[in-house]
C-alpha cells in the first residue's frame, strides 16, 4: 500500500497531462447529448446510385481526432466488454460510474470502443454523444485525477 501511495500521484499527474486536451470538451459533450451531432448528406451532386454518408459536427470530429491520437486508446477494448459482460448502454453507464483508479483500463476500453469503433461503424460516434458515454467517461477520468491531485496536498 505504501508503494501505491508514492506511485499513484505521479501517475495521475501524467494522466492529467494526457487528458487535459480532452477535458475542454466536457461542457460541449454535456450539451451535445441533447441535440443531433450528425446528419446524412444525400443532397446535390449525388447520383441515384450513390450512397448517402454521415456528416458530423466539427467539434465532435475534433474531439475524436484528439482522443484517437492520445495514449488512452486501447485496441483490445473488446476484452473489457467480454470481461465485464457489458451488453448495453445502461450497463456501460453503471460501470463507468463505479470505476476508480483501479479500473482505469475499463474506462479506456469503453472510450476506445466508441472512438476507434466509429471508424468502421459510423453510428458509434453519434451514440457516444447521445448516450452520454463520452461525457461520462471523461467526467469519471476527471474525478479520479482530481481526487489524487487533492489527496497529495
Amino acid at each position: 500500500m505504501e508503494r501505491e501511495e508514492e506511485f499513484l500521484p505521479g501517475k495521475m499527474k501524467e494522466n492529467r497531462r494526457i487528458l487535459n486536451p480532452l477535458f475542454r470538451y466536457l461542457p460541449w459533450l454535456e450539451e451535445a447529448s441533447k441535440k443531433t451531432v450528425a446528419s446524412t448528406y444525400s443532397g446535390d451532386g449525388l447520383s441515384q446510385n450513390s450512397v448517402p454518408f454521415p456528416v458530423y459536427d466539427g467539434t465532435l470530429m475534433n474531439f475524436i481526432r484528439e482522443a484517437q491520437n492520445s495514449p488512452l486508446m486501447d485496441r483490445n477494448y473488446p476484452y473489457v466488454y467480454t470481461r465485464k459482460r457489458i451488453t448495453n448502454h445502461d450497463q456501460e453507464r453503471a460501470i463507468i460510474a463505479a470505476c476508480d483508479y483501479k479500473e482505469w483500463d475499463t474506462l479506456r476500453g469503453i472510450l476506445s470502443k466508441y472512438v476507434m469503433g466509429g471508424r468502421t461503424k459510423s453510428t458509434l460516434w453519434s451514440e457516444g454523444v447521445s448516450e452520454q458515454i463520452f461525457y461520462l467517461v471523461l467526467k469519471q477520468f476527471k474525478e479520479i485525477v482530481d481526487f489524487w491531485d487533492h489527496s497529495e496536498k
